[in-house]
């Protein structure tokens, strides 16, 4: 993996050089210059000295920049400093370069070959005007950027191979993700400096070129005015284009963005797409993903329904004389969380908890869960087991975060408002808010419904038995609620 990163880090800078000092560079010399075979072969010498410089320059820095990567893939159990040190050095690289290319290019290239150029033409080796070496250094200057901006782009992709592997390996020895320090350079960025080099780059280029050809001109000066004047506009232009272009890119991005933020708060909505290019294709898919993920939701919202209707009816079965109990309780607290004024996403867990309100009663023996007659004190004492023997069964379910409030109410629906219910001993607020709903709508089926033993009592009796324990049984502000919504419902 580094031998290939080296590999294509060296393909790169060939690439970048190639095109931007022997390219552009020795086209501009060599074709803008008329020069003699000696002269030719005397600037050759001198790029060819200085070029070495420059590329020692450059293995120096290199080897300082590459330097943490390095240990890391010489060591065969990095520690997570280490791949965190190279992770950051790596995601910097293609700032590195940029610095790594300029420096040795000003130093190392421009400074010797200025040098150089300026003892040929005092030698009589070349026929220059000594004004010319300005024109030269401020040419390789924009050689210098052209080149950095080539091996910027071509880092950028190059670095992210190595930084998946480094990703990769911390996630195996210390099973921690890397993360990355560096902040790195903005796509608006990026697009203006790039579009400052791509547009100004071939006019600055020309007009240093048709300076050197009328550098012996009388009216030189006027030329140099008109080529600023030039300069500006373009300068101006490219960054207008530029900013124009983000702005063109940056749309569509926050409009993905906002609808991956939606996902994040729990919304599954798909965004508008009024696009018609590449950007079109990922909105589509955005859409066909939340489109899927919403199916997806459904299916496993319909199935969970379908298994806590299946535990009630499973414990219902048990005993068929409270048959329909727990989804009867499950009506009657989803009735008055509502009039209560409760959010929907509350509402809904409060009914799966009421239906599964009494699944601790499957852990109690059939002679006791079944008997008809009074219970003796230890078997009531059995029977109070129940709501923490269903927490210990909904605890082997591993519920997921979503769905952990509604443990709350299966324990504490027999609670007391005075302190007097089951299993903790919970008074007034202490108990939570699925307990004191789930109290009133179990007390009430359990007082309306028929038993073996006995009628199910009037539904104004049942009332009258909530009004008269508000405050002591049951939370009073619910019950007046509740007995108003049973009589409305009756005098319908």
């Amino acid at each position: 993996m580094f031998e290939r990163f080296q590999n294509t880090l060296i393909m790169n800078y060939i690439v970048g050089s190639g095109i931007a000092v022997f390219g552009v560079g020795g086209l501009f010399i060599f074709q803008t210059l008329e020069l003699s075979r000696a002269e030719v072969m005397s600037l050759f010498a001198i790029m060819a000295v200085s070029g070495v410089v420059m590329i020692s320059l450059e293995l120096v820095m290199y080897r300082r920049h590459i330097r943490p990567i390095q240990s890391v893939f010489r060591s065969e159990t990095p520690s997570y400093e280490a791949l965190q040190q190279a992770f950051d050095q790596t995601s910097h690289f293609p700032t590195l370069t940029v610095k790594r290319i300029l420096g040795p290019h000003l130093f190392g290239l421009s400074v010797p070959a200025m040098s150089l150029t300026a003892l040929a033409i005092q030698q009589n080796w070349i026929n220059l005007p000594y004004r010319l070496i300005g024109m030269a250094a401020f040419g390789a200057v924009l050689i210098a950027i052209l080149h950095a901006l080539i091996e910027f782009f071509l880092t950028y992709r190059s670095v992210e191979p190595l930084l998946l592997h480094l990703q990769e390996q911390s996630e195996q020895l210390y099973d921690t993700p890397l993360q990355a320090s560096y902040q790195s350079i903005s796509v608006r960025t990026k697009l203006l400096i790039s579009m400052l080099v791509i547009g100004v780059f071939p006019v600055m280029l020309f007009i240093l070129a048709s300076g050197v050809q009328l550098s012996t001109v009388d009216q030189v000066d006027a030329y140099w005015r008109w080529a600023g004047l030039i300069l500006v506009v373009i300068v101006g232009v490219a960054t207008f284009s530029s900013l124009l272009l983000y702005d063109n890119i940056k749309r569509p991005l926050a409009t993905l963005t906002q609808g991956i933020e939606q996902l994040d708060a729990g919304e599954l909505k798909p965004i508008d797409n009024p696009y018609a290019d590449e950007f079109s294709q990922l909105v589509n898919g955005f859409n066909q993903m939340v489109k899927n993920v919403n199916e997806r939701e459904e299916e496993n919202e319909q199935l969970l329904n379908s298994l806590f209707v299946l535990f009630a009816a499973t414990l219902d079965a048990r005993d068929s004389y409270t048959a329909g109990h727990s989804e009867r309780v499950a009506a009657y607290s989803v009735e008055l969380a509502y009039a209560l004024g409760l959010p929907q996403a509350q509402i809904e867990l409060l009914r799966k908890s009421a239906l599964l309100h009494d699944i601790g009663k499957i852990g109690i023996r059939d002679d006791v869960l079944l008997k008809e007659g009074k219970l003796t004190d230890h078997e009531f004492a059995q029977i109070q087991e129940h709501p923490t023997i269903g927490i210990h069964i909904l605890n082997q379910i591993t519920l997921p975060v979503s769905l952990q409030p509604l443990m709350t109410g299966v324990r504490s629906h027999h609670e007391r408002i005075d302190g007097n219910g089951y299993p903790d001993g919970l008074s007034g607020e202490a108990i939570p808010l699925f307990g004191r709903i789930m109290a009133i709508a179990d007390a009430y089926d359990a007082m309306t419904s028929d038993r073996p033993y006995r009628q199910g009592m009037p539904v104004e009796k049942a009332l009258s038995i909530l009004e008269s324990g508000r405050g002591t049984q049951w939370d009073a502000t619910f019950v007046d609620v509740f007995v108003r919504l049973r009589r409305e419902a009756l005098s319908a």
